[in-house]
């Protein structure tokens, strides 16, 4: 594989990146992407300093491979997080839901490669400008939270927008996305509902069944009148959802209760009836349970083909 400068930048063999899905990207499934090699995540979300630290520790006994940490700065416990990132010494962390202006300086000071998901080309001029070493373009084609703008629109119009290396999120699963996502001008592409489907993944079954017999069709997007849409796979939940954001009667505070601990129902209890199944538009292509170095390296070689560089 020619130079690449995320790699370069990681030190990973392969420009892919696991997706900091919370309640799913735990040390074991990081670990297997690092060994894979990739760049593994495991997701702070709303874990305490002490929680996190035992999953980068536990992390560390699986592989000695780069991995990084997802870093959700509405975190109750994000203080917490960015100080035990710094004293695990982090190589990298991505980070989304919120601004990182507060914690670029105490990041970079520790020597930890800051880059932040973005969902617009101002948002990524912001985090260049702050010091980011990479932005993740993401469309809105992904699962969880989304912006607006869909992949292939987004990620050109960052890649032009800033110098630092762009990668691409979003409705990305086998080798010609990565390959497209290149050819738009992307380093580097990252995975979220790929990985739900990994061996590694420990995710409940009945959420993993879910995402292998989801078709084209089968996610939708909730919670705009929140102002943090969510993409998920339609189930009773979601769809009563939908009909009580419709409803204008419906009061927002019915709405956050209904949503309150839905992931972790799915992802963790696998009720994925009345929990949230978060997962990306590009689940119809996702139909087989392999290992993440399966994932990753059949991926990569089939991109590298279809773009003439085996």
């Amino acid at each position: 594989m020619e130079k690449n400068p995320v790699c370069e930048m990681l030190g990973i063999r392969y420009p892919v990146f696991q997706g900091g899905m919370a309640w799913i990207a735990d040390a074991k499934l990081a670990s297997a992407v690092s060994e894979a090699g990739g760049l593994g995540l495991i997701a702070a979300m709303n874990s305490n300093g002490e929680q996190l630290r035992a999953q980068i520790h536990e992390a560390r006994k699986l592989t000695d491979k780069v991995f990084g940490v997802n870093l959700m700065l509405m975190s109750p416990y994000i203080d917490e997080a960015v100080d035990v990132v710094c004293e695990e010494k982090i190589t990298v962390v991505t980070t989304g839901a919120g601004n990182p202006v507060k914690y670029m300086e105490r990041l970079k000071g520790a020597g930890v490669k800051v880059i932040c998901v973005v969902a617009s080309v101002a948002l990524a001029k912001m985090v260049e400008d702050m010091g980011a070493s990479a932005v993740i373009a993401e469309g809105c084609e992904s699962g969880g939270h989304v912006g607006e703008t869909t992949t292939m629109a987004l990620v050109p119009q960052v890649v032009d927008a800033v110098n630092i290396p762009v990668i691409a999120a979003g409705g990305i699963a086998d080798g010609r996305g990565m390959a497209a996502a290149f050819m738009l001008g992307a380093s580097a592409v990252q995975m979220g509902t790929r990985f739900l489907t990994a061996k590694e993944c420990g995710v409940h079954e009945n959420y993993k069944e879910k995402v292998l017999s989801a078709k084209d069709r089968d996610t939708i997007v909730t919670g705009k009148t929140l102002g943090h849409p969510v993409r998920a796979l339609k189930n009773r939940m979601s769809r009563e959802f939908d009909r009580m954001e419709k409803d204008p009667d419906t009061k927002p505070e019915d709405l956050e209760k209904l949503g309150a601990g839905a992931l972790r129902r799915a992802a963790i209890e696998g009720d994925v009836r009345n929990g949230s199944c978060m997962c990306g538009q590009i689940a119809g292509l996702v139909n087989s349970e392999e290992t993440c170095e399966e994932i990753i390296t059949g991926i990569c070689r089939d991109a590298y083909r279809l773009m003439g560089k085996e």
